[in-house]
């Protein structure tokens, strides 16, 4: 389960390392950085909860074909 991995987002523990440690999909490895993305290049559900945050702002769950996914923001 991700719960505790949410929790820990929000306590001040670095996204990256994180990311590094727990994340599934390639993107892991660099922290879990997708780089920089406009409208319509990811999955409806991603681009919807990645959109919806502020700078610096740390989504909840989020469900794609994929699989789940937090998201933060950092542009």
């Amino acid at each position: 389960t991700l719960f505790p991995y949410t929790t820990l987002f929000r306590s001040g523990e670095k996204f990256a390392n994180i990311a590094q440690e727990i994340s599934l999909c390639p993107s892991g490895k660099k922290g879990g950085d997708l780089g920089t993305f406009g409208r319509g290049k990811m999955v409806k559900e991603f681009e919807v909860g990645a959109f919806a945050l502020e700078k610096g702002e740390i989504s909840g769950l989020v469900k794609t074909k994929y699989g789940y996914h937090i998201i933060k923001r950092l542009e």
